[in-house]
């Protein structure tokens, strides 16, 4: 079974399927939403840290997407261009977040974070080294939290998501230059808190 799904052939690039979603085929824009669906989780929740509201991110992106997709003059541009509204959406958040409250979690309340139940979950199905590996991913999550959003994107969508420079540029509406600086202390942070891991 192909990866395409229905009605696609197996060699369309990706702008050629963007192409064909713009003019309202539903199972080009369904291949688009198999594609990027997880990543988008993904970034999100690790700007998030909440798995509720990574998931409203993705529908929301994803249905901005589909309603803008004919606007968009470049198709081969679309992974660049759904990362940036994925980001943009989750920025604001956390903007609209710290404007209503500090947000500050309880040692009580880390057992039912996702992350948590997750560790909790792999450590009782495999040894030590799944329980350190999963241990290690909710220390990344928790010390992201601790970056400024800015920060928390620009090294998600380089470390994480492999956009490019210019890309993150684009999204943060900062230069490349700025994007380079900002990743430099973002990983120099990371590496000083993740030090316990190596």
């Amino acid at each position: 079974m192909d990866d395409h799904g229905p009605g696609l052939e197996p060699d369309l690039d990706e702008g050629s399927i963007v192409a064909r979603a713009q003019d309202g085929d539903l199972a080009a824009f369904e291949h688009l939403v198999l594609t990027y669906q997880s990543r988008l989780f993904r970034l999100a929740y690790r700007m998030l840290n909440d798995r509720g509201d990574a998931e409203d991110i993705v529908q929301e992106t994803l249905t901005t997407s589909w309603r803008a997709l004919p606007m968009l003059a470049d198709v081969d541009a679309f992974g660049g261009w759904i990362y940036r509204l994925a980001t943009n959406k989750s920025l604001d958040l956390l903007r609209k977040r710290s404007a209503h409250a500090e947000d500050i979690i309880d040692s009580d309340d880390m057992d039912t974070m996702p992350g948590a139940r997750a560790c909790a979950v792999s450590a009782r199905w495999d040894p030590a080294h799944e329980a350190e590996w999963s241990a290690e991913q909710n220390g990344l999550t928790a010390l992201l939290s601790t970056l400024p959003p800015a920060q928390r994107a620009c090294w998600l969508l380089r470390e994480m998501h492999g956009r490019s420079y210019a890309e993150i540029g684009v999204t943060l509406k900062i230069s490349p230059t700025a994007v380079r600086g900002t990743l430099a202390r973002a990983r120099h942070q990371i590496a000083e808190g993740m030090s316990q891991w190596r």
